[in-house]
C-alpha cells in the first residue's frame, strides 16, 4: 500500500499533522504502508492538479479540500477549508468515513489525534508533546510574545527552520522523524542546528526592519516587506515589537506569490471583533477568525497595497452588523 500525504508546507502544524497521520495510519489502517510527502502552498491559483493524487490512497492534512475521487483521507481545521461552495457540498455528502473537518480545533494535529482516538481507537502517548506544541504554535497559546519570538523551545527552533529554511526537501526527512522521536532530539540534529543559527540571525534582522517600517494607527499595524525583500517573518514579532496594536497587516514577496498577512494580537486585552478569515475570503484568501492571508500573483504590488489599505481601514472601525 502506497500512501501519498499532502500537507501544509512550511508550517509546523502541517508537518506535525502529516507525522501523526502517518502514525495513525500505520497503527489503525495498514501497518506495512509506504509513505510519500508533498507540501502544498497557498497560491493565487489554488486548483489541485489531479495528477498529484498518484498513491493507492491519498491524504490531505491541514490544507484545503479537494473533491477529487482520488482523495481518500482529509483533515482540516481552517474556517476557509473549501475553495468553492460545491466543494463544501461534496464534503457534506461524503460517506467514506475518512474525511474530517472541525474549525474549533486549534491545530489540525490535535484534530487527527482526537479523531483517531475517538473513531479508530488510536493512541500514541509518545506524541503528546508534538500534539501539545502544534496547538501552542498554531493556536498562539504562548504565555507572552517574547516566548514566541525568542524561540528557545525545540518546537520553535524546528518551526523556524521549516518556515524560513531553504531546504525544500527538509519536510520529507522531518515528518517521519517527528512521528518517532522527541522534538528535543530532532532539534539537536546537525541538519537542524546548522540551519537554525543563520536563520535566527536573519530573524533578528527582520525584527529591526519591522520595527523601522511598522506604523500603528487606530490599533492597526501595517508594514511592507517588499522593499527589503523579506519573504518570511515570525508571525508573533509584530505584537512583540508593537504590543499596543490589536491587528497587524503586512505584505511579503516571494518567487511564487505576493502575500498579504492579517493577524490579531493574542496578548492585547482589547476584544478582537473582526473575523479575519471572512475578510480575507473576500479577496480570495482565508484562514482562521483571528489570523488569515491572501495570495496574489508575484509582482502584483499595486493590487497588494490596495487590498492591504482597504483591510487596514476596515479594521480601524467596528465591524458592520446586519440588522435583524
Amino acid at each position: 500500500m502506497k500512501v501519498h500525504v499532502f500537507f501544509h508546507d512550511r508550517c509546523f502544524d502541517g508537518a506535525a499533522s502529516a507525522a501523526i497521520f502517518t502514525r495513525f495510519y500505520q497503527a489503525s489502517i495498514h501497518p506495512g504502508a509506504e509513505f510519500r510527502y508533498t507540501g502544498l502552498a497557498h497560491r493565487a491559483s489554488q486548483l489541485f492538479d489531479e495528477a498529484l493524487f498518484d498513491g493507492d490512497e491519498n491524504a490531505i492534512v491541514d490544507f484545503k479540500y479537494s473533491a477529487s475521487p482520488r482523495l481518500s483521507w482529509w483533515f482540516d481545521h481552517h474556517q476557509s477549508a473549501f475553495l468553492t461552495p460545491e466543494d463544501a457540498v461534496h464534503f457534506r455528502r461524503d460517506a467514506s468515513g475518512k474525511k474530517f473537518y472541525d474549525p474549533h480545533f486549534k491545530s489540525c494535529t490535535q484534530l487527527i489525534a482526537s479523531t483517531g482516538r475517538e473513531r479508530f481507537g488510536f493512541a500514541a502517548p509518545d506524541l503528546d508533546d508534538l500534539v501539545r506544541w502544534a496547538d501552542v504554535v498554531d493556536g498562539a497559546l504562548f504565555p507572552d510574545a517574547e516566548t514566541a519570538v525568542r524561540m528557545q523551545a525545540p518546537a520553535l527552533r524546528l518551526a523556524l527552520v521549516m518556515e524560513a529554511g531553504r531546504d525544500g526537501d527538509l519536510a520529507r526527512w522531518l515528518i517521519p522523524e517527528m512521528g518517532r522521536r522527541s522534538l528535543e532530539e530532532i532539534a539537536a540534529e546537525k541538519k537542524i542546528t546548522s540551519q537554525f543559527e543563520p536563520l535566527y540571525q536573519q530573524h533578528q534582522r527582520s525584527l529591526d526592519i519591522i520595527r523601522q517600517l511598522g506604523r500603528c494607527e487606530g490599533g492597526v499595524l501595517f508594514f511592507d516587506l517588499t522593499g527589503p525583500h523579506v519573504e518570511a517573518y515570525n508571525k508573533f514579532a509584530p505584537y512583540y515589537l508593537f504590543p499596543d496594536c490589536v491587528y497587524s497587516v503586512s505584505i511579503c514577496p516571494s518567487s511564487f506569490r505576493t502575500k498579504i498577512s492579517v493577524g490579531s494580537n493574542p496578548w492585547n486585552k482589547q476584544p478582537v471583533l473582526h473575523n479575519l478569515a471572512t475578510i480575507c475570503e473576500r479577496y480570495g484568501g482565508g484562514g482562521h477568525p483571528r489570523v488569515g492571508a491572501i495570495s496574489l500573483e508575484p509582482g502584483q504590488l499595486d493590487r497588494a497595497h490596495q487590498i492591504a489599505s482597504e483591510i487596514v481601514e476596515e479594521l480601524k472601525k467596528p465591524p458592520r452588523t446586519t440588522a435583524s
